[in-house]
């Protein structure tokens, strides 16, 4: 995560919950009041998010003082000790909630995305995330992916050209499009293309694409399609895959099959804060 960004957006999420102030603890406590907590897993889960506690807290009060146990990437059981926090209590309750929010929401992901890992059992073909994020909280959430094991798409718009469905039919052909990027951007620039039948596959690999998606196919259909993608261009599974029929992928040899479910439909790790 981008180190000023990550800073920026906590700090944004932090005026949100505050307001003119927390009127609950800044009414309770004094300043001079201080003590300590300590987050920790309510239930067994992968950790992603850790640094925002430091980062949370050095913007609300720099004597606080933040000792993590646990790193992201961590699968930390449940009753474990994530870190622990001492200063002037109403600043560490202050910043309690948008913390958990964060760390809930993130370590959910990890947790998912590490056993969508798993139950694929396939070290050659990597799990990765899409563009169905969370508005705002989009390089967390990839960031959680990371931590369980998986692996990011593209993370915007920006960063790699993906010709969809309407895309193709709005040019007429994968061919059409894929000449006009090529026309007008440099070879930095991935391409990619997403297909449903073997005429685009056909297609595609000729048209010298770097990745060809196989959209909503069946893991038999794969199995014939990649046939035709020689080894130089890389593969990609993607639509309606589920937790339930993500094994049947296991030996369809594809590099990668993407998950919108990781990001979109996590639960959240129970995470909580005792004094």
């Amino acid at each position: 995560m981008n180190p000023l960004l990550l800073k920026k957006q906590v700090e944004r999420f932090l005026l949100e919950d505050i307001g003119a102030g927390d009127i609950t603890s800044d009414t309770i406590f004094p300043l001079s009041k201080k003590g300590e907590a300590q987050f920790y897993m309510k239930e067994a889960g992968v950790l992603a998010g850790s640094s925002i506690i430091q980062i949370a807290y050095s913007l609300l009060n720099a004597e606080i003082n933040v000792s993590l146990s646990k790193k992201d990437g961590e699968f930390v059981k449940a009753g474990e000790v994530i870190a622990t926090i001492s200063g002037p209590i109403r600043h560490l309750l202050m910043g309690e909630r948008v913390i958990l929010n964060l760390l809930q929401r993130m370590s959910g992901i990890a947790t998912l995305t590490l056993k969508a890992v798993n139950v694929l059992d396939n070290p050659y073909t990597r799990i990765c995330d899409t563009r169905k994020t969370t508005p705002g909280l989009r390089m967390l959430e990839k960031y959680a992916v990371t931590c369980g094991g998986g692996y990011n798409h593209r993370l915007g718009l920006s960063d790699g050209v993906l010709i969809k469905d309407n895309h193709i039919d709005f040019s007429g052909s994968i061919t059409t499009a894929v000449n006009r990027i090529r026309q007008k951007l440099g070879h930095m620039v991935k391409i990619e293309v997403e297909t449903e039948t073997e005429e685009q596959v056909r297609e595609a690999v000729e048209a010298g694409v770097d990745i060809i998606m196989f959209d909503n196919r069946s893991p038999e259909e794969i199995n014939d399609l990649i046939k035709l993608v020689p080894e130089n261009i890389v593969t990609e599974a993607s639509g309606n895959i589920t937790l339930d029929s993500l094994p049947a992928y296991k030996h369809t040899d594809v590099d990668y099959i993407s998950l919108g479910f990781i990001t979109h439909s996590a639960k959240a790790i129970d995470i909580s804060l005792n004094m």
